[in-house]
């Protein structure tokens, strides 16, 4: 078969169809140029518009940082200053008062840099003409899914905000949060970290504690009860409790620790074998345990040397004790001890059967 040589075009068709291709893009070119001399000045306007939303965010973000890092600063500066005074210990604690501030200053830092960040966003949205109602809606929509999913998160961080805010304790405390109960080693956002009595850590989540009882905080009572014969001299009693109450309270550290007199009560029981006297005393937070074992350790040595006896304890010398009752080794009478009774002749053994007569063959 013969072969089809293809047939090229001529140039004069070519010409017409160049100069189509060459006339579109000079259109183009112009059109883009034209385009873009009529908008430069609203894009160069959006542009520095948008530059300088940054630029004062950044600025207004890093002037608030600062300004809330240097409050902070002056607080930890003031609690280590009066922490070094006679009354410093006892009033601040500066590793609680740290800790509360960093505490403080870190929620504040976030949520600033939170508010000023999030509506400069906005704001360079709204500058680029997007309409920002779905946007928000969106969001709207994204926070409560997340505030469900997260809520107990949510709870946690809220509880540990309040807490810090409103100083109901901090590190050094003993408190009592009802699901654990020991002493403050570390306050969180979300988590209280509590040393137990046998020193296990407790981690408790701010949104589990219900209730708090801070035991050191303003004064604790020492309460100390003693029982002697109701047979005793009151007054005597009195005036050797407050004798002990007085030289405990003028020697050290017991003159610190102790925030008022020490109070004879008066009865607080009165039986048949025994009264009980009771004395209580304020005192120091955390320090009336110690307190009290002073309190009964002194009142024990001047009763004894008084000749005041203590219930329970060794009988004085020379005391003449009660003659035991002859009958409370005898037993009680039993119906067995008589022969005649029915209970004895019930128990008696039963006789032998009498011999077979001779010749008689018993049965097998």
């Amino acid at each position: 078969m013969p072969l089809e040589v293809p047939a090229v075009p001529s140039p004069a068709t070519l010409l017409p169809q160049a100069a189509s291709t060459t006339d579109d893009a000079a259109e183009s070119v112009t059109n883009a140029a034209s385009f873009v001399e009529e908008n430069w000045a609203t894009w160069l306007s959006i542009g520095l518009r948008i530059l300088l939303i940054i630029v004062i965010a950044v600025a207004l973000r890093s002037v608030v940082r600062k300004a809330l890092t240097k409050l902070i600063s002056r607080m930890n500066t003031s609690a280590e200053a009066v922490e070094g005074t006679a009354l410093g210990g006892l009033l601040v604690n500066a590793e609680r008062r740290r800790q509360r501030s960093e505490a403080i200053g870190s929620v504040l830092r976030s949520v600033s840099s939170f508010l000023i960040l999030g509506t400069a966003a906005l704001m360079v949205l709204a500058a680029l003409k997007i309409d920002l109602g779905p946007l928000l809606a969106s969001a709207g929509v994204a926070g409560v899914a997340i505030g469900f999913g997260a809520r107990n998160l949510v709870t946690d961080f809220l509880s540990g905000v309040f807490m810090i805010m409103e100083d109901q304790y901090g590190v050094g405390d003993k408190i009592d949060a009802g699901v654990a109960s020991g002493e403050v080693i570390e306050v969180g956002l979300r988590v209280t970290k509590l040393r137990g009595d046998s020193g296990e850590i407790w981690y408790v989540r701010n949104g589990e504690i219900k209730r708090i009882g801070n035991l050191s905080q303003g004064w604790a009572t020492a309460g100390v009860a003693v029982q002697v014969k109701p047979t005793e001299n009151l007054a005597h009693i009195r005036e050797v409790v407050q004798g002990v109450a007085d030289t405990l309270a003028k020697e050290t550290p017991w003159d610190e620790r102790l925030w008022g007199p020490v109070d004879v009560l008066g009865l607080d029981e009165v039986l048949l074998a025994s009264m009980t006297v009771k004395v209580s005393a304020k005192t120091m937070p955390g320090q009336q345990f110690a307190v009290e074992r002073e309190l009964r350790w002194r009142i024990k040595e001047a009763f004894d040397a008084a000749g005041i006896r203590i219930i329970g304890g060794a009988p004085a010398p020379g005391e003449d004790e009660a003659p035991a009752d002859p009958a409370a080794a005898v037993s009680a009478p039993s119906a067995l001890a008589n022969p005649a009774s029915p209970q004895s002749l019930a128990t008696a053994p039963i006789p032998p059967a009498p011999a077979p007569a001779p010749g008689v063959r018993l049965p097998k």
